[in-house]
């Protein structure tokens, strides 16, 4: 059971893995809104790293933002996080690969295995929230200049780009939890038998202590 969930911890990070970096890169983060009276001719979508514009022709042109100081706050921490969160999601996954019950490296020492994989969580937990907190914190920005009546703006919707990220959290944070609930597990399973095991050998030595003293106790009164 608990190697089938450490294969099901893997699989989950590993998709959560993929689906950050997709996100990253995808430039729909957010897409102009064709809401309004006015007809437009042509859509805006942007992402963390560039703004693109396309005509109904089709055509589209991207241009890369042109300095990282001129940007506001929250793109800038967006940035780090994403890049902090395929970093830990990096690690999670050599982590657990390494602390797998299955696995051949470090041999047949199952303890360090149990923490090099709790360590594995902990990675997918910290990229689980990493995307989450930048995706989360881009999206609140989107609807609170889309529901400012000053705002004058470009106003712009939660592209797919969001969705994917929200996808990449869930799934890291399943497979940082499903991790850790599976080493807790085997961990509490070992120590509930060392009781059983101490106390068995402490009344057989009991038991063996007694049996060897009875015939020298009876010994010594026989022929008082």
């Amino acid at each position: 059971m608990q190697q089938f969930k450490e294969v099901l911890a893997l699989f989950l990070g590993f998709g959560g893995w993929i689906l950050a970096y997709v996100s990253l890169e995808n430039h729909y983060w957010k897409e102009s809104t064709q809401g309004g009276s006015v007809i437009l001719t042509s859509g805006v979508y942007e992402n963390l790293w560039m703004s693109c514009a396309t005509d109904s022709m089709g055509v589209y042109d991207c241009w890369n933002f042109p300095s990282l100081f001129v940007l506001p706050g929250y793109i800038q921490a967006s940035r780090a996080l994403m890049i902090s969160s395929i970093v830990f999601g990096t690690f999670g996954l050599v982590a657990t690969l390494v602390g797998m019950q299955c696995s051949k490296v470090l041999g047949e020492n199952y303890v360090l295995k149990g923490r090099i994989a709790v360590i594995g969580g902990v990675f997918f937990l910290l990229q689980g929230l990493c995307t989450m907190i930048a995706v989360s914190w881009y999206a609140a920005n989107i609807t609170r200049q889309f529901f400012d009546q000053l705002y004058a703006g470009t106003k712009y919707e939660i592209g797919q780009g969001l969705y994917i990220g929200w996808s990449s959290a869930l799934l890291a944070l399943c497979a940082g939890s499903c991790l850790l609930r599976a080493c807790k597990q085997n961990s509490s399973d070992k120590k509930s038998g060392y009781p059983y095991q101490t106390a068995s050998r402490g009344h057989v030595l009991s038991t063996v202590a007694t049996f060897q003293s009875a015939p020298g106790n009876y010994g010594r009164y026989a022929y008082v």
